[in-house]
């Protein structure tokens, strides 16, 4: 895919106050790593996550999607009557119906003449969104679309830590399949696409390349489980290390093909963004790729996987941190389970950045004890 009309205006951002270390969460599992004599540490140590994000109970993705959204457009200054595209693309959402991007059409005060609808896919979901704005403007539909999408980790990760120690059956190895989702984090990402002549920044889209490996679609699974007449939460399950490999693969694939159709070799590419999993992966891909690690912006210590937001929140912040300069070949590495891979390529020119007064993140004290699940928010 190739685009000449494209700028990808403005990045935007929202964060939990809420914030919950690797350690407190062993400290949550402590009947199960006592009962399995589980090193401490081994959470942080495995996936190089220290520490990760909870929005409140009970708060709703389109709350803070909403609030992105809006921060992504005064950043970008584009007039909200310009919005023809509104997509939310998070894994998270309100309700099976209707879209959750209706809540946030309606509270935005977009105009009628506005398509809105949610994409589901994984991590990958609002990359795909921004794909799906991005024809629209190519082909003249539209003048500006919005992507956003919020993933609330909360519910995942208190449902897992809850069936696994409360399962004395489950060994060792029983394990590994969930731990993947302990490292799941929450936050809120927006995105800004426009057409070039509504553009302040001239940060052009060019073009990019997708890679479907489907044979992998069983490597991640997660849905909502009853049993024991519980009330139904979420739970996911996770072949980590076999998904991790397999990604790469594709993404080394997709990778070759990347760069053949934007016109790039891979070492003029300056920077990158890309998806946050876990410590090993980053190695790894950026191995596998041939491009050195350091011109990534990471966020995975502190943020953990944000699942569909990973990326353009890493991208949002590191937008603000000035991680781009002008003329960068910048690149955005998508990976999600599936296997699908999607990368983009933006001839960066200038940053629009917000800089509002932020309260500082509270932390969970060491003594807080251990809380039943706040609901069923779907897993990030």
């Amino acid at each position: 895919m190739r685009y000449q009309n494209v700028c990808l205006e403005a990045f935007a951002y929202t964060l939990p106050e809420e914030v919950v270390s690797s350690e407190q969460i062993e400290a949550w599992l402590e009947p199960l790593y006592s009962r399995l004599r589980l090193p401490e540490g081994r959470l942080e140590l495995m996936s190089g996550i220290r520490e990760r994000r909870f929005w409140a109970p009970g708060t709703l993705p389109s709350e803070k999607s909403l609030e992105t959204a809006e921060k992504a457009i005064r950043i970008a200054g584009v007039d909200k009557q310009d919005i023809g595209a509104l997509v939310h693309g998070s894994v998270c959402r309100d309700f099976l119906e209707p879209a959750t991007a209706c809540g946030v059409h309606h509270g935005l005060g977009l105009p009628g003449d506005c398509m809105v609808y949610d994409v589901s896919n994984a991590c990958l979901g609002i990359l795909n969104g921004i794909v799906q704005v991005a024809n629209m403007i190519e082909l003249g539909q539209v003048r500006a679309g919005v992507v956003v999408g919020t993933e609330s980790s909360r519910s995942l990760v208190e449902t897992t830590i809850e069936r696994l120690n409360r399962d004395h059956s489950l060994t060792r190895r029983d394990v590994k399949p969930a731990m993947a989702s302990l490292t799941i984090g929450s936050g809120s990402a927006a995105v800004v696409l426009v057409d070039r002549e509504l553009s302040r920044t001239g940060n052009r889209l060019l073009g990019g390349a997708v890679q479907a490996s489907s044979d992998g679609c069983h490597l991640c699974q997660g849905a909502y489980v009853d049993s024991d007449g519980d009330e139904p939460g979420p739970l996911m399950s996770t072949d980590s290390e076999t998904l991790m490999h397999e990604g790469i693969r594709a993404a080394q694939a997709n990778f070759y093909e990347f760069l053949q159709t934007v016109g790039w070799d891979a070492p003029q590419i300056d920077k990158t963004f890309c998806h946050q999993v876990g410590r090993a992966h980053h190695k790894l891909l950026f191995e596998a790729i041939g491009l050195e690690s350091q011109i990534d912006y990471s966020t995975l210590e502190w943020l953990g996987n944000t699942g569909s937001v990973a990326l353009p929140i890493s991208a949002a912040i590191g937008v603000e941190n000035g991680h781009l300069a002008r003329d960068d070949r910048l690149a955005l590495l998508g990976i999600g389970s599936g296997i699908n891979v999607l990368m983009l390529a933006v001839d960066w020119q200038m940053s629009l950045v917000d800089r509002p007064v932020q309260k500082r993140p509270c932390r969970l004290a060491e003594t807080a004890s251990w809380r039943a699940p706040a609901g069923p928010i779907a897993p990030s």
